[in-house]
């Protein structure tokens, strides 16, 4: 009975940690409570969330898809990992435990790939909700109503899904660093090791972006329905319809347009690398294929001569740098808004 009245009324889970206003004002002022030390109000949030997330439906589902794409996407890596080293003219020869990320025999996406289609879902599935169903069923009020300061709740709501996300991506990567060595016997070189970690942190970005992205529709938007369609319709738009549509209208106007087919060409490559799933499948390509040498298209006097060969990790995070700050931006961006609507939204309505 306990645990059903706090699944169902997360203000309960914070008067838990405050059970009277008194006690709230003692804990903002400072004081210590009878038992010890005082939990700062804005953790007691944050820990309110994580737990709220860690026993939600929806995540234990998400994340059983993500668990499910992992184990498949080592299993065909393993089994493909063979004829991947037997090709002698791979410059990613000397990497051979990151291709446990990137071999595949076209049955299944990579892991990377596959990440960037599901990642989105787990950002979206964490945030959309975040604020109006609070709002709608008459909690936000009665936090508000609790001497708090009013963006710890909007900050909670981001610290405490990114803390689950920051675990579990981490905990995902490790589990199958420590799986791949006990099935291939191989264990990764320590530049392998930090282009892996590399590979997460990036990954815990850009689910970031699309966590704030729900976040923001959940603030601008009174039904959670609403900001949850509204949030799959920006993620189905940049993930199929985007690219359609550029190429479209670039092949329209190639033979009327002044700038000619270079011009266009190179217009079209600019728009098409603004997309926050091409900026996350660049980057992690690069990341996870050290071979790779440029992200844009190279002209024959730079192909001239040139050998295949694999580049140092900072050579590889130097050319990630722009998609790494551009993920970054969108997700601060994101944030900002969602601060601002939030900090401006009249509660009591």
């Amino acid at each position: 009975m306990r645990i059903t009245r706090k699944l169902h009324n997360p203000l309960n889970r914070i008067k838990d940690f405050f059970p009277d206003g008194m006690l709230m004002r003692n804990l903002i002022s400072g004081k210590k409570t009878e038992k010890g030390s005082p939990v700062h109000p804005f953790w007691a949030i944050v820990r309110k969330e994580v737990a709220d997330h860690i026993r939600s439906w929806r995540f234990i589902i998400l994340l059983m898809m993500i668990v499910l794409t992992c184990f498949g996407s080592l299993y065909i890596s393993i089994t493909n990992l063979p004829e991947a080293l037997a090709n002698t003219r791979d410059p990613n020869s000397d990497f051979v435990f990151l291709k446990l990320f990137t071999a595949s025999d076209g049955s299944l996406p990579p892991f990377h790939i596959l990440l960037g289609f599901l990642g989105p879902l787990l950002g979206i599935g964490m945030g959309f909700d975040a604020v109006n169903s609070e709002q709608t069923g008459g909690t936000l009020v009665r936090i508000m109503a609790q001497p708090i300061h009013r963006d710890y709740v909007i900050n909670a709501k981001f610290t405490g899904a990114l803390i689950i996300t920051g675990i579990l991506f981490f905990a995902l990567s490790l589990f199958m660093v420590g799986l791949g060595m006990v099935i291939t016997g191989l264990s990764p070189s320590p530049e392998e090791f930090l282009r892996i970690m590399a590979f997460t942190f990036l990954s815990v970005i850009y689910i970031a972006f699309w966590l704030n992205l729900s976040i923001l529709f959940s603030v601008k938007f009174k039904r959670a329905a609403t900001s949850a369609l509204t949030s799959i319709a920006v993620w189905l738009f940049f993930t199929v319809f985007y690219q359609i549509i550029i190429g479209m209208t670039a092949k329209a106007l190639t033979p009327t347009s002044p700038f000619g087919r270079r011009g266009i060409t190179r217009l079209a490559v600019q728009l098409l690398d603004i997309a926050p799933s091409r900026l996350f499948s660049d980057a992690t390509t690069t990341l996870l294929v050290p071979s790779v040498r440029s992200l844009g298209p190279l002209s024959m006097q730079q192909m001239h001569r040139a050998i295949p060969s694999s580049l140092s990790l900072k050579d590889s995070l130097m050319i990630v740098w722009p998609q790494l700050t551009g993920l970054i931006a969108v997700t601060v961006l994101c944030f900002s808004l969602s601060y601002y609507l939030f900090m401006r939204q009249e509660v009591r309505s």
